[in-house]
Order: structure tokens, then C-alpha cells, then sequence
């Protein structure tokens, strides 16, 4: 309670002058009382003033109290509760405070945060596995019954996709979603991320997966062919008699491992595909049967001659 002697005249609290009538006295103690309440302002300054209004408003809103003191000032309403103002002046000051926690009451049930948006944004396989900036437009959801003027404008944000980013990975912009009401936060953006299919390349962990096809001739004699990798179209060199389904690993050229480019990487595994030719021209189909009269004993390749051998001791009389 404030001392009796820094009290200080009670109109002069409420801010209003002597003739005051009952609606505007409610009026100000009521913005007082919301200005220094604790639950709104946890300040020792406003519990003071908050006491302070209490105890103006106790007497000046029951008549025969404001009387007294119109009359007499603090002494001739004395302390709150003895010889201060009757049941009246009490009752308004409860009431009024049960209009105020009311409109608190009432604030906190309409005061909600902003809904979050999301957005699905598409990057190709490339662009996921070694980063990028993308812009995107964003527009919130439109509320058919709010005013043209309470609409948000649609928004233009950049997106940061470091590399290494893995399909449906969430990039969060916090406070770019829907606005909140009564003073609530707003929420956030999610940026959900999709990486395209790439026709050619394949993720697995941090190592990137083709298979590229080479001819018969290519796989006998050996050949230097073309690779699709993250960074374009390399060159590989493949030895002579390479075995279909063989893989080869081109170090660090697979996906980083960390959010920078200079860091570690994974590698890249090439499998080759020997494809059997089809459809022969009579000339190839002679050179090809020449290969194999010259060849001389058709058992001569490793794996065959092994496969030939188990397979006669498996019926071995």
C-alpha cells in the first residue's frame, strides 16, 4: 500500500478532474488497471501504481466516500477497510476488476500464433547434390472474408540448398508465415525440398550410382569412354576384356560430405554393361564365327573352363 505520506490526490491518480461522472471514473481507472496490472506488467513501479488506482477508485466511486473526501481529504475517509468507503466503493472496484480479467480473459482466448506455411520446392539432382540459391513467391492462403486491404501481398524469399541436401529435406524460415492475431508470433515457412530423378545417376549414401553400356569390341579390346558425372561428361578408361556388370570407382566425385565444396566427398561408381550385339549383318555374323573358329578351344576363357569342370564332376560316373 502506498504510504499516507507520498499519497498523492485521487483524481490526480485517475487522471480526471473533480466533476468526473461515474462512466468516465470507471473509464480510467479500468485503462489504469490494464496499464500496471501484474499479469500485464510484472514491474514493482506498476504494482505501486496499480495499489495506488485501487484505492483512489475504492473511494471515489462510492459517493458518500467521495463526499468525505471532496470534504475532508484523506482524513475524512481514513484507511481502506476502517473507516474508508462502505460496501459500494468495494463493490465497484470488483467489478471493474471482473471486467478487466474479463477483457484479458477474452484477449488471451482470441490471441493465437500465425499458422505455419509450406512450400514444395523442386531442385534437380545436380543442383541438391552440390547446392544452390533458388528464389521463390510465396502467397499465404487468402481468407474469403477478410478485407482486400488485410490480404498479404505475395512474398519473394531465397532459398539456401547446401550441398548434399537429400530429398524432402525442410528449410525453415522462422517468422515467414502467417501472421498472428491480438499480438501473437507469426509462424514460420517450411520450404520442403524435392530432388528430381536424374535419368542417368543414382544416390546411395554419399557415393553417386550410374551404368553405362559399352560394346562387345569396346569390352575386348579395351576403351576410354564417357561417364555422366555431377560435374558433366568425364572420361574413363575401361581395360580389354572387361566383364559385364564390373564397377569402377572415380574418387571423389560423389557427394559432399559436409556443407562445403572443399570438404570431403563421396566417390562415384561406375558399373559397366557389356551389351550383346543384336540383329548381325551377314558380314558380322561370318567375322564373329571366325572369332570363335580362331579362338581354338572354346574352354580356354577362366570362368568357363571352371564352370565345365564342376559341372562334370558333378556327374561323374
Amino acid at each position: 500500500m502506498v504510504q499516507r505520506h507520498s499519497k498523492r490526490d485521487y483524481y490526480e491518480v485517475l487522471g480526471v478532474t473533480r466533476d468526473v461522472d461515474e462512466a468516465e471514473l470507471k473509464r480510467a481507472f479500468r485503462e489504469l488497471a490494464r496499464k500496471f496490472h501484474p499479469d500485464v506488467n510484472p514491474s514493482q513501479h506498476a504494482e505501486d501504481r496499480f495499489k495506488e488506482a485501487n484505492e483512489a477508485y475504492a473511494v471515489l466511486s462510492d459517493p458518500k466516500a467521495r463526499a468525505r473526501y471532496d470534504r475532508y481529504g484523506f482524513a475524512g475517509v481514513g484507511a481502506l477497510g476502517a473507516e474508508g468507503p462502505g460496501g459500494s466503493g468495494l463493490g465497484n472496484v470488483a467489478q471493474a476488476f471482473d471486467d478487466l480479467l474479463g477483457d484479458i480473459w477474452r484477449r488471451r482466448k482470441n490471441k493465437r500464433r500465425g499458422r505455419d506455411l509450406r512450400y514444395t520446392l523442386e531442385v534437380e539432382f545436380g543442383e541438391a547434390a552440390l547446392g544452390c540459391r533458388k528464389n521463390i513467391v510465396v502467397t499465404a492462403p487468402r481468407d474469403p472474408t477478410a478485407p482486400a486491404s488485410e490480404r498479404e501481398p505475395p512474398r519473394e524469399f531465397e532459398v539456401v540448398i547446401p550441398p548434399g541436401t537429400k530429398d524432402g529435406a525442410v528449410r525453415m524460415i522462422r517468422g515467414e508465415g502467417e501472421k498472428g492475431t491480438n499480438g501473437a508470433p507469426p509462424g514460420d515457412l517450411h520450404v520442403i525440398v524435392r530432388v528430381a530423378v536424374h535419368p542417368m545417376l543414382r544416390r546411395e549414401g554419399f557415393d553417386v550410382w550410374c551404368e553405362v553400356p559399352v560394346s562387345f569390341p569396346q569390352a575386348a579390346l579395351g576403351a576410354v569412354i564417357e561417364v555422366p558425372t555431377l560435374e558433366g561428361v568425364l572420361k574413363m578408361r575401361i581395360p580389354a576384356g572387361v566383364q559385364s556388370g564390373r564397377v569402377f570407382r572415380m574418387g571423389g566425385k560423389g557427394i559432399p560430405r559436409t556443407a562445403s565444396l572443399a570438404g570431403p566427398r563421396g566417390d562415384q561408381r561406375v558399373r559397366v554393361m557389356v551389351e550383346t550385339p543384336t540383329n548381325l549383318s551377314s558380314r558380322q555374323r561370318e567375322l564373329i564365327e571366325e572369332l570363335a573358329r580362331t579362338s581354338g578351344d572354346e574352354l580356354s576363357h577362366p570362368r568357363k573352363q571352371g564352370f565345365v569342370d564342376k559341372l562334370r564332376s558333378l556327374f561323374k560316373e
